[in-house]
C-alpha cells in the first residue's frame, strides 16, 4: 500500500531541514559523491556521458555545481523553497538551474527530458518507487541512465518507512523512506521500463559500517 503524504507539511519538514544546513556546505567547494563516506565509492562516471542531467531532491546542489563545472547542463528540482533559494543564489551563477516542485507532480507536466537523472539520498528514497520510477523513465532521452543511492535497508523492514523530524514531541512532521532489497529494486526498475537494470550494495570503508545501496538503470 502506497503511503499518504501531507506535500506542505513535508515541505515544512524540508525547510527547517535547509535552516539548519551549515553554511560551510555552501563556502566548500562544489564535490559530487554517491556515498555519505567522503573519498569513498565511484564517482559522477557512472553517468556515463550524460550532457544533461536532472537531480531529484537536489538538497545543497554541490553535486549539479560539480557537473556544471564539467560543462555539463545540470538541474535539479527541490521540495523545499527555503533549499532552493539557498541554492539558487549559491550555485545559480554557475549556471545550475533550480525548481522547486514536489517531484512526482514536477516530472508529469514537465516536457523536457535529459541523458540522466539521479538522486543522492534524494527524491528516490522519499517518493513511492511504483509512481516515480516509471516517470523518470519517461523523462530520459534514448539510452538515458538513472542512477540512485541511499542506505540499504534494514534486515526484514521493507516498503516505506515513517520517519519523524527531530525526536517524538511538538508537531508531527514526518516523511516516507522506500527501502528494499537489491533484488527488489531491480524489479521495480524493470517494471518501470528500464531496459537494464543493476543494484548493488557498496560495502562501507570500514568493515561493519553501513553501507550504500546503489542502483544504476537504462532506458533503450
Amino acid at each position: 500500500m502506497a503511503a499518504r503524504h501531507d506535500i506542505e507539511a513535508e515541505r515544512e519538514l524540508w525547510d527547517t531541514y535547509a535552516h539548519s544546513t551549515r553554511q560551510d556546505v555552501y563556502a566548500s567547494d562544489p564535490t559530487f559523491r554517491w556515498t555519505q563516506y567522503t573519498g569513498h565509492g565511484p564517482g559522477p562516471e557512472l553517468l556515463g556521458a550524460a550532457r544533461s542531467v536532472l537531480e531529484v531532491g537536489c538538497g545543497t546542489g554541490r553535486a549539479l555545481a560539480h557537473l556544471a563545472g564539467l560543462g555539463v547542463k545540470a538541474k535539479g528540482v527541490d521540495l523545499s523553497p527555503v533549499m532552493v533559494a539557498q541554492t539558487t543564489e549559491r550555485w545559480g551563477p554557475l549556471g545550475v538551474e533550480f525548481v522547486c516542485a514536489e517531484v512526482l507532480a514536477y516530472l508529469t507536466e514537465a516536457p523536457e527530458t535529459f541523458d540522466a537523472v539521479y538522486s543522492v539520498f534524494g527524491a528516490v528514497w522519499f517518493t513511492d518507487p511504483v509512481k516515480l520510477l516509471p516517470l523518470i523513465a519517461s523523462h530520459l532521452n534514448p539510452g538515458g541512465v538513472l542512477v540512485f543511492s541511499q542506505p540499504p535497508p534494514i534486515p526484514g523492514a521493507y516498503g516505506p518507512q515513517g520517519m519523524y523530524k527531530g525526536g517524538f514531541a511538538g508537531r508531527a512532521l514526518y516523511t516516507y523512506r522506500y527501502s528494499y532489497t537489491p533484488r527488489k529494486w531491480q524489479s521495480l526498475l524493470l517494471r518501470a521500463g528500464f531496459q537494464e537494470a543493476e543494484v548493488r550494495v557498496w560495502e562501507a570503508p570500514e568493515r561493519g559500517h553501513i553501507g550504500t545501496l546503489i542502483g544504476r538503470a537504462t532506458v533503450a
